[in-house]
């Protein structure tokens, strides 16, 4: 069993934003993967599913970014999921929009959904990073990261979305490299 998170704020007002990329990234998975219902449990939304012969528990945590990880953590409890089968959805400031980077552990540089799971379950976890792009100064990375995606978004939001949803299950089977692989072809056959 594995558990699959997405970060981002509860409510319909943040819905667009770039920081619940991690949210539309578990809605599309449920959806194209056909998991059950969300139902609401652990401070969070919660969807059951299979990627081939794995059992997949999907998490939109409701508690808001910064307090992330008590979702994670009393789901991850509940469930006895190990940190290595716990897989992090979130925005990445420092990868070019429409870039997907997976890695075990780390810092949280700067992400307070990916700080608040580490005070809570460690951060021996594996994260998928969804690059949103960097505005250019930080003094705008608060209205980028906490605003809408443009409708310009869209050119390489839904490609992303449904080229994660494809290859999410390599993603399932551990095998990060032929994810990684998998998103990049699939992305290069629609330039």
């Amino acid at each position: 069993m594995q558990l699959f998170v997405g970060l981002g704020n509860p409510g319909p007002e943040y819905a667009r934003h770039r920081h619940n990329i991690g949210f539309l990234m578990v809605d599309a998975i449920a959806a194209a993967h056909t998991f059950g219902p969300w139902k609401s449990k652990y401070k969070s939304l919660v969807a059951e599913g299979r990627l081939g012969n794995d059992k997949i528990i999907l998490l939109k945590p409701q508690t808001y970014m910064n307090e992330s990880g008590v979702a994670v953590s009393a789901a991850a409890q509940f469930y006895k999921v190990a940190l290595a089968d716990i897989i992090v959805f979130y925005d990445e400031l420092d990868l070019i929009q429409g870039k997907v980077r997976v890695k075990i552990g780390g810092g949280a540089a700067g992400h307070n959904g990916i700080r608040s799971i580490d005070a809570h379950i460690g951060n021996e976890y594996r994260r998928v990073r969804l690059g949103i792009g960097h505005p250019g100064h930080k003094d705008l990375v608060t209205n980028h990261v906490l605003g809408n995606f443009a409708k310009a978004d869209k050119d390489w939001l839904m490609p992303l979305l449904d080229a994660v949803t494809h290859s999410v299950a390599w993603l399932a089977e551990g095998d990060d490299a032929r994810f990684a692989t998998a998103i990049a072809e699939q992305l290069k056959q629609k330039d």
